[in-house]
């Protein structure tokens, strides 16, 4: 497929073959870069406001996208805990985890694959 279009590419330009990597749930985004880092922040905080914060992101969109994937994970990925003496704070579940573990898997398949085929429009 790659020699159907060279003749369409500049001979001097380069080109680099980018893209993003998200799951899916119905539809709808579930899991991908951002959803990565603020489980990984909140599991280095104990608190979802601090990892947002963090993030540069208002609580607000943090907590929306805790209760997506909360929605769509089979059992949760966060487990909020309320108020108290010292505040409340927020843990990420074993489930959570093994689902960043997969996520770099995939992760790296895909950059493997992009990589591939950048190297496959630089062949003449």
């Amino acid at each position: 497929m790659i020699a159907s279009i060279r003749h369409l590419l500049k001979a001097e330009a380069q080109y680099v073959v980018r893209g993003t990597l998200w799951i899916e749930c119905e539809k709808e985004r579930f899991f991908g870069p951002g959803r990565v880092e603020l489980l990984q922040r909140i599991d280095e905080t104990g608190s979802i406001r601090r990892a947002a914060a963090d993030m540069g992101m208002s609580y607000k969109k943090a907590w929306d996208m805790v209760a997506a994937v909360n929605k769509q994970a089979e059992r949760p990925l966060v487990i909020p805990k309320v108020g108290g003496e010292k505040g409340g704070g927020s843990v990420i579940t074993a489930e959570a985890r093994e689902l960043i573990a997969y996520h770099a898997q995939l992760r790296q398949r895909f950059l493997a694959f992009l990589e591939k085929e950048t190297n496959d429009l630089k062949e003449k």
